[in-house]
């Protein structure tokens, strides 16, 4: 016997005198439908089998809207309502310390946001015009532009929403699936099938996708909420990196004009961007890839744990070549062609400003404060669009507003009247940069007030750091976004400043509240090739309060120490962490 042969055979002795060692449980089921069954494995999975969420309208037209809001039990009222974008709304008077502590009965009021679902954006300027009516009616005038194209009113009873759907149904509008475990509203290009470099026009392909799937049970009972987002125009103008699926326009060097495909991006508290796949999706191949990723998500999302059932854990888990294999061999039963990234966009994503059409009229773009309008500054609109001759217009993923069709001797004197409604065309970098979710007025999930905060802050950089825009020293693009809780509906961390709304301590013992903050994020833009996320320093926090003062410190430090071209999110990645405080 070998030297090695009687070492094996010691061991083996050995191993046989000792105590067999307890085997590792089994690993808890993900709840994945196509690998464990459909059997529920939480009370939210519960619910969503026993009634669908679109069945909940029924219910509200015919029961809550006639007995009240306290007619409706718990699984609707915090569940179902969602598929039909319905939340309930925080009460006034709870400060941000209590929104932890609080139950969520005790922190909501008897009144509802309603988001209206706007698929790409469009609007025509009586759809406008309906919306505000609907907040002057209905919502003490709320109007919040959000950052997902969606138009979000306030104060709304349970008694007014059939009204409400009757009226916007009417002019082709809906709030089906505006929130929930559904497919939420399609982001799409602001400019599409307006812009003269244009790759592709994604309108079609929406328009496709809302009437197939959107209200469908196929698709209504999904892990969690599902984020979709399509261009085809060179800027990456929908922030694709941070959506479960996405598609963005390129020319495949031998297939012709086609689509770039992602999947599993999503933020909140525990961001991950999206994966290219490789592939290149043809037009006629788009919707049912779309219809196949979704039912990847459907069928083999994880559905036991809430915190864990976003795609991108999937995502994460399996990697992007097993995602695309599976998609091919299961959903679609064909291979997609591999397929170029889409290059470095060379213009701003934003859309601020005048632009020529590729018809030889033009587009403005023009950005309210952090989001914030009213139901009058809307039907305002409207009227102020029609009379210039101007039927169009859209909403973009980045709190803004996009008028479409102006004549070119209608420009300037619609610029000029857009500025009196709260609109600038021609925004100082604070203004135009600047977002900021529903956060503490309205949201149960809030900690601190957002909406006032930005809209200080904005005027305040603007005073402070004049200097600097009058001497040409201010980055001409500087994202400051404002969130009020840590799971970043305002993006905070693809942002070049990104505000963590938190309670913070103080010296007396009573916490007040500020941010953590995050610097040097991005996603796809003229001023960088690829997304990232940005860097948080331990021990950064700054006080509402303080934010004006932290931001112009840093702004002043980036000019004083950066490098020739280097830009702001470069810079905060390599700059010193004293340099940041």
């Amino acid at each position: 016997m070998t030297d090695t042969a009687l070492a094996g055979a010691s061991a083996d002795s050995a191993a046989s005198k000792r105590p067999a060692r307890p085997s590792r449980p089994a690993a808890k089921p993900h709840g994945q439908w196509k690998v464990d069954g459909k059997t529920p494995l939480n009370a939210n999975e519960t619910w969503k089998q026993e009634d669908d969420g679109l069945n909940v309208r029924e219910r509200i037209e015919t029961i809550y809207a006639k007995e009240g809001f306290d007619a409706i039990p718990g699984q609707d009222l915090h569940g179902r309502f969602r598929w039909w974008g319905l939340y309930t709304q925080r009460k006034p008077g709870i400060d941000g310390g209590k929104t932890a502590t609080l139950e969520p009965h005790e922190l909501e009021d008897k009144y509802f946001m309603l988001r209206v679902r706007i698929d790409g954006g469009a609007l025509t300027t009586e759809q406008l015009r309906v919306i505000g009516h609907i907040s002057v009616d209905f919502a003490r005038d709320s109007a919040d532009l959000t950052d997902r194209q969606n138009i979000q009113l306030h104060w709304i009873r349970v008694e007014d929403i059939p009204e409400i759907w009757n009226r916007l149904e009417g002019v082709g509008l809906s709030t089906t699936e505006a929130c929930g475990d559904v497919p939420r509203v399609i982001l799409g290009s602001p400019v599409a099938g307006i812009a003269k470099d244009e790759i592709i026009d994604p309108t079609p392909l929406i328009a496709e996708l809302g009437e197939r799937f959107i209200g469908n049970p196929l698709l209504s009972n999904l892990p969690r909420k599902y984020k979709t987002a399509i261009t085809g125009h060179p800027s990456q103008d929908v922030v694709h990196e941070i959506n479960d699926f996405a598609l963005v326009g390129v020319e495949h060097p031998e297939l012709g004009i086609g689509y770039d495909l992602w999947a599993g991006g999503a933020l909140s508290t525990n961001p991950m961007l999206g994966k290219r796949l490789g592939a290149f999706v043809k037009p006629d191949q788009a919707a049912d890839v779309w219809l196949g990723v979704t039912s990847i998500f459907r069928d083999y999302g994880y559905r036991r744990m809430r915190t864990k059932a976003r795609l991108k854990f999937l995502m994460a888990d399996w990697g992007p070549e097993k995602f695309r294999q599976v998609l091919e061999d299961e959903y679609l039963g064909y291979k997609l062609a591999d397929g170029p990234a889409a290059p470095k966009p060379t213009t701003p994503g934003d859309h601020i400003g005048v632009h020529e059409q590729k018809d030889g009229k033009f587009f403005i773009g023009a950005t309210p404060l952090a989001g914030r309008l009213s139901g009058a500054a809307l039907v305002k609109l409207a009227d102020t669009l029609e009379a210039r001759g101007s039927y169009r217009l859209r909403t973009t993923p980045h709190q803004k507003l996009v008028v479409l069709d102006v004549e070119k001797d209608q420009v300037e004197p619609l610029v000029a009247e857009l500025d009196e409604l709260g609109l600038s065309a021609r925004p100082s970098v604070f203004r135009r940069g600047t977002i900021a979710c529903t956060g503490i007025e309205y949201c149960k999930l809030a900690i601190v007030e957002t909406k006032h905060t930005a809209a200080t802050a904005v005027a305040e950089l603007e005073r402070r750091l004049a200097d600097l825009a009058t001497s040409g020293e201010l980055p001409q693009a500087l994202s400051l976004h404002i969130n009020g809780c840590p799971n970043s509906c305002a993006r905070i961390q693809t942002a070049d400043i990104g505000l963590k709304g938190m309670m913070l301590p103080t010296p007396d013992g009573d916490p007040s509240p500020g941010f953590q903050v995050h610097l040097g994020g991005g996603l796809a833009s003229n001023e960088r090739g690829e997304a990232g996320l940005g860097r948080t320093v331990r021990g950064l926090k700054v006080y509402v309060d303080d934010l004006p003062d932290y931001v112009e410190r840093v702004v002043r430090t980036f000019v004083a120490q950066r490098a020739e071209g280097q830009t702001f999110a470069e810079w905060a990645h390599a700059a010193e962490e004293e340099a940041l405080q």
